[in-house]
């Protein structure tokens, strides 16, 4: 066949677009493969012990055993309405869960959860958080996430800060020689890329001090000003504080209640619910889209605990107590399941009752998609990208990467298994490729 583009016209058109793309693939890297965790939970430094995510397992297994005994008082709880079958699954695996691992990743906070305090009270907190840190990482029962929040880099607290990441990282490296895996430092109230910039400095400084290897020292971001929305150009500011980061940042949380106060919300009306926070999260997905960072949504403040405390209660005491906690569990699993629906796949947890709600909302929101999603991918799949219809769904080749994500993060929350993610028509080896398009590509070629 004959044509009109030849080498010599078509070099010097297809150069820079070869540069272009490849400058962005490097900017859009796509998202992580790694494991992220469903949770943080925030305590303040002063309560951390090697001993506290075992602690808020047993606390939540008490909340599970008085309020939530069987899977079907946890399903009326939250307003569970799946079959009895599904119901069962979910408790039973948020159950051994909370029995195995109750905490993914905590953040030992000096921030808001800790307020300002005399310097020689932070200091030694800062040190024995870490000497804490030091003795659990990595054992059985430990968080396989950890992690500081500093105070803000702002110039009043600056200093405080930079003592407090000094000290801790300081005595952790002295005590064990290494950081732990999945360790990282979050920066918060987040107003210009200066700030990222100077903790990554900081960062490379303590690496360079202590021997450690380049980048062992992670950070997250807290998006909870308008500032870190948009800047003061008006522009997207979340571009800006990645490159700041330069490499180094692996997740962007949202903080509702800094965030809603900061836009002039009144308290009554701050919460995750608030249109405020919907503009936000849809801004920070858009904006972070494929950029290699985790997004993890903010809190319910509302904490399942009982209102009277008297070692004797009166019937209706233990009523109006049952009402209260049962209350905030539905509030929390429904938040957690409208997070979920908006796919941000990580949230924070305030208090040890959140965490059986934080689990069942995970697992049902997998479990209750499972099945469909599994036949419409194993008759896609089977028919090798010709688009299928089952029910009234119809499905294209883009639906069954939607398809694919689904399973992956069904896995990558614990709702399910690789091996029971394959019953949907995929090998293990296909689900680890992450790409629908070369799962049709492989089996095409062996067709």
């Amino acid at each position: 066949m004959k044509t009109t583009l030849t080498s010599e016209i078509l070099d010097p058109i297809l150069a820079p677009l070869a540069r272009a793309n490849a400058a962005r693939d490097a900017l859009f890297p796509g998202e992580p493969a790694a494991r992220q965790p469903v949770h943080t939970v925030y305590g303040g430094a002063h309560l951390f012990k090697t001993e506290t995510a075992a602690t808020l397992g047993k606390l939540a297994l008490q909340l599970m055993r008085e309020y939530a005994p069987d899977a079907d008082a946890l399903a009326q709880a939250v307003g569970f309405t799946g079959d009895k079958r599904l119901a069962r699954t979910v408790y039973d695996r948020t159950l051994a869960k909370l029995e195995r691992e109750p905490v993914e990743d905590y953040r030992i906070d000096f921030e808001d959860g800790y307020g300002n305090r005399p310097d020689t009270e932070e200091d030694t907190h800062a040190v024995s958080t870490a000497e804490a840190v030091a003795r659990g990482a990595g054992k059985p029962g430990f968080p396989p996430f950890i992690g500081i929040r500093i105070k803000p880099l702002t110039e009043v607290l600056k200093a405080r800060a930079i003592r407090t990441l000094d000290l801790f990282v300081t005595t952790l490296v002295e005590k064990t020689g290494v950081v732990p895996e999945n360790f990282a430092v979050t920066l918060p109230k987040v107003t210009v890329p200066d700030q990222v910039t100077a903790l990554v400095r900081l960062l490379e400084a303590l690496e360079s001090k202590h021997g450690l290897r380049p980048g062992a020292l992670r950070l997250e971001l807290m998006i909870e000003t308008p500032q870190s929305i948009f800047d003061s150009s008006g522009t997207s500011a979340i571009p800006k504080l990645l490159a700041a980061a330069e490499g180094r940042c692996r997740g962007l949380h949202f903080g509702v209640y800094d965030y809603t106060a900061n836009c002039n919300v009144t308290a009554e009306f701050q919460s995750m619910l608030h249109p405020a926070c919907d503009f936000a999260r849809h801004v920070l997905q858009v904006c972070a889209a494929g950029r290699g960072v985790t997004l993890s949504d903010g809190a319910t403040n509302i904490m399942p605990v009982p209102r009277h405390r008297a070692a004797a209660l009166t019937a209706q005491q233990a009523e109006e107590n049952r009402a209260a906690v049962r209350s905030a569990m539905r509030l929390h699993f429904e938040q957690v399941q409208r997070s979920l629906a908006h796919a941000y796949y990580q949230g924070w947890d305030l208090h040890p009752g959140q965490l059986p709600t934080r689990f069942a909302a995970v697992y049902a929101f997998f479990w209750q998609s499972f099945d469909a999603a599994a036949v419409r991918l194993r008759n896609f799949v089977e028919k090798a990208a010709q688009a299928t219809l089952v029910g009234d769904v119809f499905d294209d080749a883009a639906t069954g990467q939607g398809l694919l994500n689904f399973f992956l993060r069904g896995v990558n929350c614990g709702a399910f298994t690789e091996e029971e993610a394959c019953s949907a028509g995929v090998t293990v080896e296909e689900l680890r490729g992450r790409s629908f398009l070369k799962i049709l590509e492989n089996r095409r070629k062996r067709s």
